[in-house]
């Protein structure tokens, strides 16, 4: 595909400042961008890069628009550059159907206008909708709902009862509705309490690669509109996760646990259950969060404490070694001192 760079900047309501005319014929990073490339800064670790860039053009902030450089100016060029690559890199779609070797029990609804490939499992009274795409290998059971233009990839299963919205993507391996992790009398006699809730997922949600939700014990597990969950996360039986919150991989978030909206789980965090976390509350990689924490707060480290406090402590950890070395040698004088103290007053009354 190529574009002009003023037809790529009205696309993205941007401004120009170069040569409108150049043409544009790929996307790509700031350092293996060539001739025809249109590349893009959005962090400003790369500033130094715009000089050495052999990129025809560049999506910049207004910020840095006073470089002698072919550019178009956004607001936020990494948003510029996701709607350019939706542009020069479209989905491929296929024209909708079902394939033969798709089972589709009794009693299922499954729209004429999905796509569904070979090997799908579709259970009784399930229903896909329109423009849903199903790829090979996709369980779907008994009274599952999967909303419009849905993306379920290889091998995703969605157990019984489960809700998936409106343009949800489920990426490969995910599990949606598995038993939720209840048990009586754990490490004595491990008796299962039956896991009888369910999963909803609201539109415009995103599940990356072999990330596991559970469904509720009785209510349902609730991941609410647009969220985005990277890969191998465990999400637990009752948790509610609030709009548009990000979740990053390898989070564990247990049971019963609840985020606010616009919550952002760093990498490895780990979260006890029933615990709730206000809306805008930012968590550290590799924390662990054991208590309430309230709205618009950040938090670090295992325990978690304010992000503020564990920088203090973690600078502190580097020089516990010398700190111990001078606390054991200030107690050697102190008890020095403490000895010529009694001997000089044993002396005295002698």
């Amino acid at each position: 595909m190529n574009k002009t760079l003023g037809e790529i900047a009205s696309f993205l309501l941007g401004k120009v400042i170069g040569d409108p005319q150049v043409v544009i014929s790929d996307v790509r990073g700031i350092d293996e961008a060539g001739k025809g490339d249109l590349t893009f800064i959005a962090n400003p670790k790369y500033m130094k890069a715009l000089e050495t860039t052999k990129a025809s053009a560049i999506l910049v902030s207004p910020q840095i628009e006073k470089i002698d450089r072919n550019l178009i100016v956004v607001d936020d060029p990494y948003i510029a550059l996701g709607r350019v690559l939706g542009l020069f890199y479209p989905e491929d779609r296929d024209t909708p159907r079902i394939s033969a070797e798709t089972f589709i029990e009794e009693g299922a609804i499954v729209s004429r206008d999905a796509h569904v490939y070979p090997g799908v499992y579709i259970g009784r009274e399930a229903r896909v909708e329109q423009g849903v795409i199903l790829y090979p290998g996709v369980y779907i059971g008994r009274r599952v709902v999967i909303g419009e233009d849905s993306i379920l990839y290889p091998n995703v299963v969605v157990s019984r009862r489960c809700i998936i919205g409106k343009r949800v993507i489920l990426h490969a391996g995910v599990v949606v509705g598995s038993d939720g992790f209840g048990f009586a009398r754990p490490a004595l006699e491990n008796i299962k309490i039956p896991q009888v809730g369910f999963v909803q997922i609201d539109d415009d949600v995103e599940v990356g690669a072999n990330t596991t939700i559970d469904r509720g014990t009785i209510e349902k597990t609730w991941i609410q509109k647009g969220v985005k969950i990277d890969n191998l996360v465990q999400v637990a039986h009752n948790v509610v996760i609030g709009e548009y919150s990000v979740i990053v991989s390898q989070v564990g978030i247990s049971g019963s646990t609840r985020l606010g909206k616009g919550v952002i789980l760093g990498g490895q965090a780990g979260l006890v259950g029933h615990i709730d976390l206000g809306d805008h509350v930012m968590v550290g990689a590799q924390s662990g969060v054991h208590d309430d924490v309230p709205a618009n707060q950040v938090v670090s480290g295992y325990p978690h404490l304010p992000h503020r406090q564990w920088l203090r402590v973690q600078a502190c950890v580097s020089q516990l070694p010398e700190m111990r070395k001078n606390v054991a040698a200030m107690l050697k004088r102190l008890e020095k001192l403490e000895r010529d103290k009694k001997n000089k007053t044993h002396s005295t009354k002698s």
